[in-house]
């Protein structure tokens, strides 16, 4: 049995992932402040997540491989997203420096509150695992 195959370290695990990749996506939007006819991009995550939450039902938990699935557990993956709709300069590109800086420690932030849940989930585990405080 993996302890950590659980539906709410999974999405844990994927929010971790899509602020990584957030991460890389407000870097690139950062070196190419001045290219001209760069478009800038975004991560779509969380608004992909709350929609399978929404529509998510009850799901059960399997003891045995062999068991039925009850309900299924939300699976977004994050999406890169172009912004072809606004210009900033004369030169065609739409990255605001002011902008992606705010939006990295934004996203900065929030990486650092999921590893420090995900880092309360394990010594929990251990806790239980160990008996011992």
């Amino acid at each position: 049995m993996n302890i950590l195959n659980k539906p709410g370290f999974q999405l844990m695990e994927r929010s971790l992932d899509a602020a990584s990749l957030r991460q890389k996506v407000i870097a690139d939007n950062v070196a190419n402040v001045d290219t001209p006819y760069f478009k800038r991009s975004d991560v779509k995550f969380e608004d992909l997540l709350q929609q399978e939450m929404n529509g998510a039902s009850l799901e059960g938990y399997r003891t045995d491989p062999r068991h039925f699935y009850i309900g299924r557990p939300p699976k977004p993956e994050p999406q890169i997203i172009q912004d072809q709709s606004s210009m900033i300069n004369n030169n065609l590109n739409n990255v605001d420096i002011d902008y992606e800086m705010s939006l990295m420690a934004k996203n900065q932030l929030r990486y650092n509150v999921m590893v420090q849940q995900v880092n309360a989930e394990v010594k929990k585990l251990r806790t239980a695992i160990g008996g011992r405080v």
